[in-house]
């Protein structure tokens, strides 16, 4: 069964101005990649200078670390605040919140138990030595739940933000309490837009000092990193929102090809916000009702992010058998359920992956977050698949709760229209 709705051809992506010389030196992922370069450059050749570069890699870290409070605070009582408008529509809201659930958990344990034993943060079965981790394991060792939570100010902080969210959402002055957040948040988020412009002057320090002092052979793990989490992400598209996809007789493969010029704009901004508009519309061409539509891709932008939860899992079971810190089942499952709250709202911001990540570790107070600079270089690069999973996932998501609700419209032989 074809899944394309009733469409004209799509509009032409607008050819830029700029030269391709103009466009690629103004594109900040090119100046993360001269930073590596560099970076790996300075540690072969100098190694001695380039340990000394260890403080700027911290520094840039120290800063992220900043925004952690402020933006997990905002996006949390954001998107609870924003709840509101869900009730309006009763079943499809609610719906539509356990689809994202679901597969944004199935995401993370998938994410865990790749890395888990693919193991791409070691080298014949050890870690790298990166650090002593000694002082975050010792922490570990009387695990109380209390505790826990009594020495983590992310954590206190998630607390009163859901508590917040809640609130507002019952409040008569909700819509005024939510646009003055909301105005914080774009300031938030533009102040670490601006930081993230430092990115390769992390990236460099981080690079060089890794390089420097534990050698060329250090790259071989992010080299593991990345390829793994480009398979993954492959593997949850085409197996898990296939499969998906399947149960309602539709196909991944199709939908794809319907999307492919969505998808390019993803690729080349690295950010799914870009085509969210043209993906709406396209939604409705397919056959997906409008209401659906409006309600569930705003909503999964926020809470249905399977590409991001993929990263941030495999990421943190990286850092920790990078630095050679063994997790317990338990420890695992925490992880689990604090990438379940805090990973929400961290699509589409540059930068807000790396604040969520930040804080997941903070308050697992185990894996020194220091690990962060290691994982600067390589960040930006899998971001595309990030980005590009998170909005496969969205469509599928509307489609789903489309054909559940019986409001999806198929439309016999419509590439034949559409061309």
């Amino acid at each position: 069964m074809r899944i394309f709705g009733t469409m004209k051809h799509s509009p032409e992506i607008p050819q830029p101005t700029q030269s391709l010389l103009f466009r690629v030196v103004t594109n900040l992922t090119f100046w993360v990649l001269i930073a590596i370069t560099a970076g790996i450059i300075l540690g072969h050749y100098a190694p001695s200078t380039a340990i000394e570069m260890e403080v700027v890699g911290k520094t840039f870290v120290d800063i992220i670390k900043i925004f952690i409070i402020p933006i997990i605070f905002l996006t949390i009582v954001l998107g609870i605040a924003g709840m509101g408008d869900l009730k309006k529509v009763g079943r499809i809201g609610l719906k539509s919140l356990i689809y994202f659930e679901i597969v944004t958990t199935l995401a993370l344990a998938i994410g865990v138990t790749v890395a888990y034993f693919m193991e791409p943060g070691k080298i014949d079965k050890a870690g790298l030595d990166i650090g002593d981790a000694s002082k975050y394991t010792d922490k570990a060792q009387d695990f109380s739940w209390v505790q826990f939570f009594m020495d983590n100010s992310t954590l206190q902080v998630l607390l009163v933000a859901i508590i917040t969210g809640i609130v507002l959402n019952y409040s008569r002055r909700r819509e005024e309490a939510v646009s003055f957040l909301y105005k914080c948040s774009k300031y938030v988020f533009l102040a670490l837009k601006w930081v993230m412009y430092l990115a390769p002057v992390g990236a460099f320090g981080g690079m060089a000092f890794t390089v420097g002092k534990f050698g060329l052979h250090t790259l071989v793990p992010l080299g593991k990193l990345m390829l793994t989490v480009y398979i993954t992400m492959a593997l949850f598209i085409f197996v898990v929102l296939g499969s998906i996809m399947r149960y309602y007789k539709l196909s991944i493969i199709e939908f794809i090809r319907y999307i492919k010029a969505e998808l390019l704009i993803v690729l080349g901004t690295s950010s799914s916000e870009s085509a969210l508009p043209n993906l709406m519309e396209k939604l409705e061409k397919m056959g997906c009702s409008k209401s659906v539509v409006g309600l569930v891709v705003p909503t999964g932008y926020s809470f249905n992010l399977d590409g991001t939860s993929i990263y941030l899992s495999m990421a943190v079971i990286f850092l920790a058998q990078l630095y050679d810190v063994h997790l317990t089942f338990g420890e695992i499952a925490t992880v689990i359920g604090l990438l379940m709250i805090t990973s929400k709202g961290a699509a589409g911001v540059t930068g807000s992956g790396f604040i969520v990540l930040a804080s997941t570790l903070t308050a697992i107070n185990k894996i020194p977050i220091e690990g962060l600079a290691f994982l600067l270089g390589v960040d930006k690069f899998m971001s595309e698949a990030r980005a590009i999973t998170n909005f496969i996932g969205n469509g599928v998501a509307t489609i789903v709760i489309s054909k559940s609700e019986n409001e999806f419209v198929d439309v016999e032989n419509p590439r034949a229209e559409a061309e």
